[in-house]
């Protein structure tokens, strides 16, 4: 995950064109951006806005919250929790259905996970509860 750690967001942002392999005219064309004004983001001489970046992390196809990390919108322990889906959305080997069932089937775990942890740590829990259960 070294490719997530990179200073800030114009390097990672070029870091990630190039692994998509495009050229900074190509992404500038699909993010409906000028050429120019995506040379400066990279060079690090223009912070865009969310919007901008939405429309970038779309044409790279990555996860816009990894970006919005990036360019300190979302705080960065946020981070951990959008690793996970970013490294899928970006992944050039298997389909967006693929891509789609993966984010839900890691959803339902991290919340299978978060039920099961909310319930381990719930005061008088232990036992089958019929003994607990007052009779009135």
């Amino acid at each position: 995950m070294a490719s997530l750690n990179v200073g800030n967001l114009g390097e990672y942002l070029r870091e990630q064109r190039r692994n998509a392999q495009l050229s900074l005219r190509q992404l500038a064309d699909a993010a409906g951006v000028s050429n120019p004004y995506l040379s400066q983001i990279e060079r690090g001489l223009r912070k865009p806005s969310a919007d901008i970046l939405q429309q970038l992390a779309k044409a790279l196809r990555i996860s816009a919250e990894t970006l919005y990390v990036q360019a300190g919108i979302l705080d960065e322990k946020d981070r951990d929790e959008l690793e996970t889906p970013a490294v899928i959305l970006a992944d050039p080997l298997i389909n967006e259905r693929q891509k789609q069932v993966l984010l839900q089937i890691y959803e339902s775990f991290r919340k299978e996970n978060a039920a099961e942890s909310a319930n381990e740590d719930a005061p008088g829990d232990r036992g089958s509860g019929s003994e607990a259960t007052p009779s009135h």
